[in-house]
């Protein structure tokens, strides 16, 4: 809403009031007389002033004027103002002459002027509404416009332009998206050998990793409009909007051809029909019936480039997947070591950082993180540093905003009495000398005892790459590791306690997917017995039944327990063995609360592990400031002193 219109309401609020009040306050001052009280007061000498007015022709006279009436309080006289309606007649006019000594006449307005003023407020009135309505109607957003696409257009040059700089972690993606680049800056290159550039293009991926951040890159490089909208701004409350709002968006997208339009979670749209749920005349499929017509249908959509994006690609329909539509399917992942590296060093670009920070350690104890995960690391990063007043951000705020985001902020306000405090130490000690003892568990990166989020501690490892698989022997060592809390619980203390409840669902899970879904039983064999992972929102298979007998159930129960309980044994034999460092780092823990992996080596008197020390970056070494320092001393080495 405008200025203007603000004024407008505002005016129209405090005029309808005061209009009001001056109705009623001149009428509760002016007298309304009849024929007989005016003819009473006339002849009585008692009217002071006298104006008449006639309508044309009607014989009806109107009066008004001033009349003494006597005071009841204070004795004397008053005048009061008076109106009234007469009846012409010559006797009438002899006595006003005879007792009224000022008198005048007019002539009242014309029939005409009469009905413009009785019709003047209902056609106010119906004007107002006829604005609202209209405005309602026709206005942005209004019912209607609910046809028209509510897809927002981006010009070149227009905002702050994405290029593929500002991409990063995503290698392969960037490589498949530079061919429709170079379609839309010269689109008859293409066309020179027969050649078909995709027509859609979909992004996979889990969330935050880059989809909608490389359409807009695409957009920025090729430098040609750019239309953005939602799955879920087709669908409407009224049938048949969602359809309309497609063909407007491909007819406004022809204009300024070539050009981009993107999707972004298509899966509003575009799931899968003839789910046996429901209905089939469904809202949401004439709308993606609309989609595939556009996509590839009789009109040729020449120049448009279709890029969606969505992280749930089991649910689209196979024929919005067909080749002529979405010919091309890239899957953005979550980044390796290598991409967070240079995710991280994008977001530090605008961040002022300390010379001690190696984003290659932040990198590591990253694991799982998306890029939208490692930009809110560096910001949390930033605000730390920021409240300590700091002049750049260091590595424990770095290492601080990591532990932040994964496990949750410290609560050093959450008091525990000493023997909570003891138990959570014994706890975490015997993870991580479970850990520290298992060949293929993941390294120890710290221990602590400070709750942080729903934990009352945590023992934190640092993966030494990453792995997309998992050996037998790492995931038995990990199913080891999760029962070493509750061991040294049982070892140390009279009771055991409900803080394993995490550990040993974790620890169920690992076991049920080596029996069910990876293989790793030698009992059971390499037979899959979880099923296909449909969701049930689809409609797929509902009524289908488990793919093995009550009999086999039984087998995969044993066997899972069998798994659980020879783990449970395995750490059992550690601690029992290792009695006295467990004492010795659970003691460190309730005086320090927090032990880094060198300091529990050093604690034990354990070697480090080689294999556990930071990994080297392979980023190009113009990007590396040490690299360059080191090129220039290697050119300009120092004089050695002689022996």
């Amino acid at each position: 809403m405008s200025r203007w219109q603000y004024v407008f309401w505002l005016v129209l609020l405090v005029l309808i009031p005061l209009l009001g009040y001056s109705q009623m306050r001149n009428r509760g001052r002016v007298l309304s007389l009849t024929q007989s009280e005016f003819e009473t007061y006339l002849q009585q000498g008692a009217i002071e002033t006298l104006t008449v007015s006639e309508s044309a022709g009607s014989g009806i006279l109107t009066v008004k004027g001033k009349v003494r009436l006597p005071d009841t309080l204070e004795g004397g006289a008053v005048l009061q103002e008076f109106q009234g309606r007469v009846i012409y007649s010559r006797a009438l006019d002899d006595m006003i002459r005879e007792n009224c000594r000022l008198y005048d006449a007019k002539a009242e307005g014309s029939s005409f002027t009469q009905l413009v003023f009785m019709l003047l407020p209902t056609v106010l009135l119906i004007a107002f509404f006829y604005f609202i309505f209209t405005r309602q109607m026709r206005g942005a957003g209004g019912a209607m416009d609910f046809g028209k696409s509510r897809a927002r257009k981006q010009e070149p040059g227009e905002g702050a332009s994405i290029t593929f700089r500002d991409v990063a972690g995503c290698d392969e993606a960037k490589e498949d998206m530079q061919e429709i680049v170079e379609y839309l800056k010269d689109p008859k290159s293409f066309s020179r050998l027969g050649g078909r550039v995709p027509r859609g293009v979909l992004l996979v991926g889990p969330p935050g990793t880059g989809k909608t951040l490389l359409a807009k890159a695409i957009a920025g490089e090729a430098k040609v409009p750019f239309y953005s909208i939602s799955g879920s701004d087709f669908v409407e409350m009224f049938v048949g909007v969602g359809a309309a709002r497609v063909r407007n968006m491909f007819a406004e997208a022809k204009k300024d051809s070539p050009c981009l339009i993107f999707i972004d979670e298509i899966d509003a749209v575009g799931r899968s029909r003839f789910s046996g749920i429901g209905g089939g005349h469904d809202e949401r499929e004439q709308t993606l019936n609309a989609l595939l017509v556009e996509m590839d249908g009789f009109q040729p959509n020449q120049g448009i480039i279709v890029i969606a994006a969505s992280n749930r690609p089991d649910v689209l329909d196979p024929a919005l997947l067909r080749p002529g539509r979405f010919d091309r399917q890239i899957t953005v992942d979550l980044p390796d070591l290598r991409g967070r590296i240079a995710i991280l060093k994008v977001h530090a670009r605008k961040t002022r950082l300390a010379e001690d920070v190696d984003l290659r350690i932040i990198a590591r104890g990253t694991p799982g993180f998306s890029g939208a995960d490692l930009e809110n690391l560096i910001n949390e990063a930033a605000l730390l540093a920021t409240r300590a007043k700091r002049e750049a951000v260091t590595m424990p705020d770095l290492e601080e905003a990591r532990d932040k985001v994964r496990w949750g902020r410290e609560r050093r306000s959450h008091k525990m009495d000493d023997k909570c405090r003891r138990l959570t130490a014994f706890h975490e000690a015997g993870h991580a000398l479970v850990g520290m003892c298992c060949p293929d568990a993941m390294p120890l990166h710290k221990i602590t005892i400070i709750p942080r989020g729903p934990a009352l501690g945590a023992t934190m490892t640092l993966p030494k790459d990453d792995e997309p698989t998992a050996s037998r022997r790492q995931i038995l060592d990990m199913i080891a590791v999760c029962f070493g809390g509750r061991t040294a619980e049982e070892l140390t203390m009279d009771d055991i306690s409900t803080g394993a409840s995490m550990d040993i669902r974790q620890a169920t899970d690992l076991a049920k997917k080596m029996v069910c879904q990876w293989g790793m039983s030698e009992r059971l064999g390499l037979i899959n017995y979880a099923g296909r992972e449909e969701h049930l929102f689809l409609g797929r298979d509902i009524t289908r039944s488990e793919d093995f007998s009550p009999e086999t159930a039984r087998e995969i129960d044993l066997e899972i327990r069998r798994i659980v309980d020879e783990q449970k044994s395995r750490a059992t034999q550690i601690l029992v063995s290792h009695r006295a460092e467990l004492e010795k780092l659970a003691q460190a823990l309730l005086e320090r609360e927090t032990l880094s992996a060198p300091q529990v080596y050093e604690l034990l008197g354990w070697p480090m592990p080689k294999d556990e020390q930071p990994l080297q970056d392979d980023t190009p070494e113009e990007e590396i400031p040490e690299v360059a320092a080191l090129r220039e001393a290697l050119k300009n080495p120092a004089p050695q002193e002689k022996a």
